[in-house]
């Protein structure tokens, strides 16, 4: 049995990593429901590891099933936010003919972690303080909302390494930074610095390498303030608008509006509209 090393919580079971291992990442809860996970060095150069991804997968379905965590502030550590797949052991996999099923198994696990983060009422923040590159950049993508490092880089990295796309990148992208502007960093093999990024939309701002973690948990804070409907209702909504007709758009919110209205959510911000104060939703859930 492996010695009992460093440990985290999930679903507030607590959990150990064993000590021959390097702790694939951290969890630290702070104030206003936010949770800050840290990819550990190791973690941030080879995300799509399976013994360092699954864990993190875990915790970080965990925290999105959790209501008293309402914001999630994923980042990494040293140069990289998250360099995507482990090189050398696709090469591996290559030389002993399981490429086929490393991958199926690294994109059946990530990308249904995409999909829940982009339709869970949990608001994540990606503080990229690094190089975000290959599936490392779809999970930055696939956050709520993107604060940069000066220190950071975005690239794509697949055509260097003669692969397709993945990560929900082709989908993220584009709706960021339009068409031709992915197909152009997709083509061009680019690199955005933090500016460029900027720049062109695929981040909403930048600031300071040793501001980055305050910054992202203030907007961790300010956009998990509200009830659990609006947030996950509005997510949900906003992704649809991009490839559904008008028609099918207007269905969708009714059948949102109609749900959302018979929840405790709604009956507090009403109470608070007519009292002329401010709504507290948080007092809807088990605090920490």
């Amino acid at each position: 049995m492996a010695q009992r090393g460093p440990t985290y919580h999930l679903h507030g079971v607590q959990k150990w990593w064993p000590t021959s291992r390097i702790m694939p990442f951290s969890v630290d809860r702070e104030e206003g429901g936010v949770a800050i996970v840290t990819l550990s060095p190791e973690t941030s150069r080879n995300t799509f590891n399976p013994a360092n991804f699954n864990p993190l997968v875990e915790a970080l379905e965990g925290l999105m099933d959790d209501p008293s965590c309402r914001s999630v502030v994923i980042t990494g550590s040293g140069g990289f936010f998250s360099a995507g797949g482990p090189i050398d052991e696709f090469a591996d996999a290559i030389d002993d003919g399981t490429i086929g099923q490393v991958t199926s198994e690294m994109t059946g696990t990530l990308h249904p972690l995409i999909l829940k983060i982009r339709g869970s009422e949990t608001i994540f923040i990606a503080a990229i303080n690094g190089a975000a590159a290959g599936g490392g950049l779809g999970l930055a993508l696939s956050a709520d909302y993107r604060v940069c490092s000066e220190k950071a880089k975005l690239a794509a990295a697949f055509f260097a390494l003669g692969l397709s796309p993945d990560g929900g990148t082709t989908w993220l992208l584009p709706r960021l930074v339009g068409v031709q502007e992915a197909k152009k960093f997709f083509f061009e093999n680019q690199v955005w610095s933090a500016g460029t990024s900027l720049e062109k939309g695929a981040v909403d701002e930048v600031v300071s390498h040793g501001e980055l973690i305050q910054r992202s948990v203030e907007i961790a804070k300010k956009w998990g303030r509200w009830s659990a409907n609006s947030r996950r209702s509005s997510k949900q909504l906003l992704d649809a608008s991009t490839s559904t007709f008008f028609e099918t758009q207007l269905e969708f919110e009714r059948a949102l509006m109609i749900a959302s209205s018979m929840t405790p959510d709604f009956a507090e911000g009403v109470s608070a509209f007519l009292e002329k104060r401010e709504p507290v939703f948080s007092e809807l859930y088990e605090e920490e």
